[in-house]
Parts: structure tokens; sequence; C-alpha cells
């Protein structure tokens, strides 16, 4: 089963967005959500617990690996319940069989969206995933501001998380980036433009998002991701994320020399989620 029982219970409305900048809002919630976790939990024992669990993938090289196999950017298929910007997307998904659904039809690692409030999703999705025998990286998608989620993620067995450039200072982005790299997981360093790729370069990383969703208005252009494409060095594995919805869209970013695409409503609202796994990599 994809869905859980439909009769079930239905989850909340993902939280509407106030007058205040739409990422300003999250993180300051997501900071008070920090706080009341290390009441509950300690940093210290939050970062014992990462240290004990086993080693995460390397989903860079998940990445290359499968674009290199289907001719075709890579695919980081999305668990996504919900969005503040569309509502209910897929209430009752099942993240375990539909990761393996991702799996079974091409995907090369899985994105699980962690935040509840706006979203509905969950830390446990993300260890469901983990436990559901793809075999594939999971990334962590969520706001991340503050160490305390980097170790949260490494002991769900999360193999990258990502961070948001216009969310952090680039001294506070630095510092997760290199606490990310030292647990041995992947940071994803997602960018709009060209100023706050310029911030996200300075970390040397090895994974970079592209965000063609404009967080002011929710309008969605692939440009973004063909235009800063060009000022992206080649060594480093280039995401794109948002606005892709079919085979057009994905051969417009591998002309471009895009490495992967990030997926998430196009896939958890399709009639036949196998069928747009496969079209999504070029495979149907």
């Amino acid at each position: 089963m994809l869905w859980r029982n439909s009769a079930s219970a239905a989850p909340p409305n993902p939280a509407p967005f106030t007058s205040m900048s739409i990422l300003d809002e999250i993180f300051a919630h997501k900071r008070r959500e920090v706080a009341e976790n290390r009441r509950v939990r300690s940093l210290a024992e939050m970062e014992r617990t990462a240290q004990l669990t086993p080693s995460p993938l390397d989903f860079v090289s998940a990445l290359k690996v499968a674009r290199d196999r289907y001719n075709s950017p890579a695919l980081i298929a999305e668990i996504k319940r919900a969005s503040p910007s569309r509502g209910l997307l897929a209430s009752h998904l099942d993240p375990p069989a539909l990761a393996r659904l991702y799996g079974e039809n091409g995907a090369a690692g899985i994105s699980v969206l962690t935040d509840c409030h706006y979203f509905l999703g969950s830390l446990d999705d993300l260890t469901a995933v983990v436990h559901a025998g793809t075999g594939l990286p999971v990334l962590r998608k969520d706001f991340i501001c503050d160490p305390y989620q980097v170790f949260e993620a490494r002991t769900a067995g999360a193999d990258a998380v990502l961070l948001i450039v216009a969310g952090l200072e680039p001294a506070a982005l630095f510092e997760l980036h290199s606490l990310i790299c030292a647990t041995g997981m992947t940071p994803l360093v997602e960018v709009h433009n060209l100023q706050e790729l310029e911030i996200a370069l300075a970390c040397h990383p090895v994974l970079i998002g592209v965000n063609n969703r404009d967080l002011r208005d929710f309008s969605v252009d692939l440009k973004t991701s063909l235009s800063l494409r060009n000022f992206i060095p080649p060594e480093i594995c280039m995401v794109a994320e948002s606005g892709i919805h079919s085979p057009a869209d994905v051969r417009k970013l591998s002309d471009a020399g895009v490495d992967a695409i990030l997926v998430g409503e196009a896939l958890v609202t399709a009639d036949d989620i196998s069928l747009q796994v496969r079209r999504l990599i070029c495979r149907a």
C-alpha cells in the first residue's frame, strides 16, 4: 500500500504563512522547535547517539552513477505530504512503500521532508525510509539552523542534509556545512540567485541545489537553474529543484549540464507514480 487507510484521521492542514517573510517565519518557528527538543534531549546526548549510527552512504556518488547510467539527470525523489503554498498533496502516503516504489523505478536518492508544522513530515518518516531496504541514500530536507538538527539527522539515518543559504548567516552556513561533513553526511547547499551562489561556493561544497521557486511569491522558473549552471564549477554536482514536471523540463536541464533533479509534487500527485518516475529519468 502506497497510501495509508483514508478512513484514518486526516492530518491537519499545514500551517499558513503570515505576512512575515516566508523563510523568516519558518526559521523562527524552527528555532523555537529546536529549543524545545533540546530540553527533552540534550545536544551532548544527541551527538553521542549520532556517533553510534552506521556510516552514511555517499550521496553524490549515487547521483553520478545514476546520471551516467541513464544519460540523464539523476532523480532525487521526494516524500512530501503537503506544502503551505499548495496545501495537502498526499496526506496519507506511506513513506517506506513510496520509497521502495521510487527505488524500483530508477530514482537515485530519496528526499524526505521532515518539517511537521508546515509540511506535515517528521523524522519518523525519514527513519522509516532508511529502513525500507531501498539501498538508496536519503536526504533530510528541512530548515536546518542549529547543530542539534544535524545530529538529529544522523541519528535518524540521513546521508545528506539540506542547507538553505537564504535562511542562514554566512558564518552559520559555514559552521553547519563543516559539521555535516564531519559526520560523514553530504550537505546539499541550496541557492536561489547568484549572490547566494557566491556565498555557497565559499564553503567549497560538493553538492549545490538551485531552487527555481521564488520564495517571495512562490512563482517558479526553470531559467533560474539554466542561468546559474554557468556559474557553478563543473566538478560540483548540481541539483535543480522545483517546477520540474515533464520529460521536456528534464531535457532542458540535461542540455544545460544539470547533474540531478529533485522532484516532489509532480511525483506524489501523479496518477501513476511508477510511470512518472520513469518518465522523469527518460526511461518511459
